[in-house]
């Protein structure tokens, strides 16, 4: 849609594909979004559907606009992520990239795969396909999940017990629960 266009009447969704980068197996959701809400929401939005406890720092790389939380000693020039709406944002970008937890660096690919406009509003988002577990939150990035990984799916590995324990129980890398994961972003306010 040109910047100038009019806009359809009704609200905008965006249909995103959300890829988590340097993982094996993939781990990816496609999601529904309501063009409406604000950025801040887009990353509950997209850490709930991804499995993510939504307990590290956050920011969106769009073109060549950086929208993030604006804590601390936040980037120059990092756009407030409460002040723009996901439409706002997105308008004319087909891909950017989430960020995650800085210290273990989680990259998300994200793929736009449709802008389209409902007469009916979009109340939450909704996920509607996926594939295989996040990593849990605090393994240490990539190399930290391929340990982790390594240690829960060998019952010989030394640490195998250990890393049971710390994951709170089993950890299946190609589990994914369509269901948990919508009833997880009804929760997101």
């Amino acid at each position: 849609m040109a910047p100038n266009a009019p806009q359809p009447p009704g609200q905008s969704v965006f249909r995103l594909r959300v890829q988590l980068r340097d993982v094996n197996p993939v781990v990816w959701r496609r999601i529904l979004v309501p063009g409406s809400i604000r950025m801040a929401k887009l990353s509950p939005i997209m850490l709930a559907a991804m499995g993510w406890n939504n307990s590290h720092l956050h920011a969106f790389l769009i073109g060549d606009k950086r929208i993030g939380m604006c804590f601390d000693d936040y980037p120059q020039g990092e756009i407030d992520e409460k002040e723009v709406t996901v439409l706002q944002a997105l308008r004319e970008e087909r891909r950017f990239v989430f960020e995650y937890d800085f210290g273990d660096s989680w990259e998300h690919d994200v793929v736009v795969e449709a802008l389209t406009w409902s007469y009916f509003g979009l109340k939450f988002a909704v996920c509607l396909d996926g594939e295989n577990a996040c990593p849990p939150d605090d393994v240490g990035g990539t190399y930290g999940y391929s340990e982790f990984l390594e240690a829960v799916t060998d019952p010989e590995h030394e640490e195998h017990d250990r890393m049971l324990e710390w994951a709170d129980g089993p950890f299946d890398p190609t589990e994914f629960d369509l269901a948990n994961a919508n009833a997880l972003l009804q929760k997101v306010r």
